[in-house]
This record gives structure tokens, C-alpha cells and sequence, in this order.
């Protein structure tokens, strides 16, 4: 048996409860997007019961779903792919990631210029296309890195790889990494986002790196993993957990080729084991981008590749599909949005046209599947594996 869960990354599905405190109020990002252009065509999903979470323009209740379906509510403050991604796993996080909404302290900032020996350029919010637009030609002619975050608890240092080489910039993130802990500030991820060529047309390379805190309470991932189950990590999943629990890793250069990675992990390890994917175009492409047409366009072709990951699965295998925060384009901001998360299963084992209601929490899908595997329960969650297998 096999359980294989693929993360649309920030594929929302309505506002959560207290999506106002956040500033999303109104925000959903599939049914607005849907609404923008005029419908989507996804009958793969469909099939499994996604039209039967919302009122989606294009997407029909098909009258009898080949899967089991429902809705997660995040239990945990944020809205960013770590909090989302460990509550999944089973973490339901107390205090949030520190966010930076005037960028970093200037005591930081300093030591790290200290520790790097370069001057630091940026320091706010902003969207990383546009701030080494911005700030690249000072960057080309000074040297001095490029550093900002954005709505999520990320310290991203952006360096052209012709001014700072690759593994020099992995060493920058690795010394802020350091320093984030060391000062006490909980900052999900440091990321590296090397870039080439000429301005104003910059291009940023898929060498991108975060360097994570590592989960703060146990995982899924550990408990399969101490039980000599395998754990394989398609995408940025690896990143997200600091590659604690993951047994073997492959990096996606795109959703496409996350897919294919996907399919050739189910192809080759046919033995019992949990393949965890995440497709994080939809969420960096086109959602911070505020890009419809682009979301409108990767979701279709995702769908179009379902069947593919569908023939690639064992009889005995469970196919999850969800989100873990949204990323309304169709909104006036280009952060991460406060939503509920659709899931869709599928498999033999499992029923079909069964409704899982609208679940507390993300820890609910690793309850399930640690349930499903038969290890031990996690701190988190209401396992519903009773409600889906046959």
C-alpha cells in the first residue's frame, strides 16, 4: 500500500472564519478565479467531487463522484506553505512565524553585514521579480545582496550568480539561518534566489534553496519513518520540513516536471510507502503575480495530467489531493490568502461520492493517513479513514 498526497499549492476554497483579521476577507481562490474567466474546465477532478465543495463556474457536481471529498479549516495562526504543510503533518503551531511588515531589525541586518562582509540593499516587503528589477543594477555595480521577505515569515536574499556564485549565496543563507536562531527570531524559511541575465529582463534560475526551521513538534513524517516506512518528497517538501522524515528527495524545476517526478517516484518505488508532492506554481507563477489567465491555465493542465498519476497507481494505493493556504489573484494583494483548503481522494480501497464534511483541521488528512498505514496516532487531528475506506 501506498499513500500518495499532492499539494496544489495555494489552491484555496473560501475564506476561513477569521480570514478578516488577515486582510482576506472575500478572498477564494478557485471559485474567483473561475468566476474571472468565465469557468474552468477540470473534469478530472470533477470526477472526484470538486464541484460538490463550491460553486464552482465550469466545474459540474457530477452525479456519481468516483471519489471522497471535503473541505479542511487551518487550526493554526498564518497563512504561509510551512504552517500549512506541518499542520497536514500534524503540528498545530501556538505561536505564529515572526513576520516582518517594515522589514528586518536593524541590529540584524548589521550583524549580518558583518558576518557576510557585504551591504545589505532592499530590506522590505516586496515581490521578488519586482525588487531585483528594482535593485539589481545597484546589486551588479556595489555587490550588495539583495534581502527581503514578504506577507510570510521568509528572509529571501536574491544575488545575481555572475556578482555572488551559487554555493557563496548558500553560504549567506546559511550564516542568516544561523543568525535568525541565535537572535531568537522564528522565521520559517531562508531562501536563496540566485537570478541571471540583463536588466530589466532578469530571469530567476530554479536554484532557488530554503533553508527551514525544522518541524518544532513531531510529524507524520517521523512516526512513517521510524517505522521503516519511506517517505519520498516531490517538489519543496524536503525544504518545508528541513528534511527531517524524508527518506529520498527530488527537486521539481516546475509543476510539469513535478508531476513527471511524481509518476516516475509511483512507477519505480512500488513498495509500501508515502509519496508526498507539492506544485508550487500556482502559488509563486501566478498567484503573488496576481496572474488569473496563468493560475486558470496551470490548473487546467494539471487537471489534464490526473489520469496520467490515476494509471500510474497500485491497486491498493490512496491518491490525496489539497492545499495549504490560498493565493487569491483576483485580489488587489499579491500575498497569501486565509482559506479553507479543498480535498479530493481517490483509490480502490476507498468509497466513492462520500462527503467529508468540513474538517477543523489540516492535522485531520496525517491522522487519516497515519491511520491508514496503522502507526501510531498523531498529537493533532480526527482521523475520517472509518468515514472513506471501504
Amino acid at each position: 500500500m501506498r499513500v500518495i498526497t499532492i499539494v496544489l499549492d495555494s489552491v484555496g476554497i473560501g475564506e476561513m472564519p477569521d480570514a478578516e483579521e488577515y486582510g482576506d476577507k472575500g478572498s477564494n481562490t478557485l471559485v474567483n478565479i473561475a468566476k474571472t474567466m468565465g469557468g474552468l474546465n477540470l473534469p478530472n477532478m470533477a470526477r472526484l467531487g470538486l464541484g460538490y465543495l463550491a460553486e464552482i463556474p465550469g466545474v459540474e457536481k457530477i452525479e456519481n463522484p468516483e471519489g471522497v471529498f471535503g473541505v479542511m479549516m487551518e487550526k493554526s495562526p498564518g497563512k504561509d506553505s510551512t504552517t500549512g504543510h506541518w499542520e497536514m503533518m500534524g503540528i498545530i503551531l501556538k505561536k505564529p512565524f515572526d513576520i516582518f511588515p517594515d522589514g528586518f531589525p536593524e541590529e540584524l541586518i548589521k550583524e549580518f553585514e558583518k558576518r557576510t562582509g557585504r551591504k545589505v540593499i532592499g530590506n522590505k516587503p516586496a515581490s521578488g521579480t519586482e525588487i531585483i528589477k528594482e535593485l539589481g543594477p545597484e546589486h551588479e555595480k556595489t555587490g550588495a545582496l539583495i534581502v527581503y521577505t514578504s506577507a510570510d515569515s521568509v528572509f529571501q536574499i536574491a544575488a545575481h550568480k555572475e556578482v555572488v556564485p551559487l554555493e557563496e549565496l548558500y553560504r549567506y543563507c546559511e550564516i542568516a539561518r544561523e543568525l535568525l536562531d541565535e537572535m531568537g527570531f522564528k522565521v520559517a524559511r531562508v531562501i536563496a534566489r540566485p537570478f541571471v541575465g540583463k536588466w530589466p529582463n532578469y530571469v530567476r534560475t530554479p536554484e532557488r534553496h530554503d533553508y527551514s526551521l525544522p518541524p518544532e513538534d513531531e510529524t507524520l513524517l517521523d512516526i512513517l519513518t521510524e517505522k521503516g516506512i519511506p517517505v519520498y518528497g516531490v517538489g519543496k517538501i524536503k525544504d518545508l520540513f528541513a528534511g527531517r522524515g524524508i527518506t529520498e528527495s527530488w527537486k521539481a524545476k516546475d509543476n510539469m516536471d513535478g508531476v513527471d517526478k511524481t509518476i516516475m517516484v509511483m512507477r519505480e518505488k512500488k513498495h509500501k510507502s508515502f509519496i508526498f508532492t507539492n506544485l508550487v506554481d500556482f502559488d509563486t507563477k501566478y498567484g503573488h503575480r496576481n496572474n488569473v489567465e496563468g493560475y486558470a491555465k496551470a490548473l487546467e493542465e494539471f487537471d489534464s495530467r490526473l489520469p496520467e498519476i490515476i494509471d500510474a497507481m497500485l491497486e491498493d494505493d490512496v491518491l490525496f489531493l489539497t492545499a495549504d493556504h490560498g493565493c487569491d489573484p483576483t485580489t488587489p494583494s499579491t500575498d497569501h490568502s486565509r482559506e479553507m483548503v479543498p480535498l479530493l481522494g481517490y483509490g480502490n480501497l476507498l468509497k466513492e461520492g462520500v462527503y467529508i464534511g468540513v474538517r477543523e483541521t489540516f492535522a485531520d488528512l496525517g491522522q487519516t493517513i497515519g491511520d491508514i498505514f496503522g502507526v501510531r496516532p498523531l498529537k493533532n487531528g480526527t482521523s475520517f479513514k472509518d468515514l472513506i475506506m471501504r
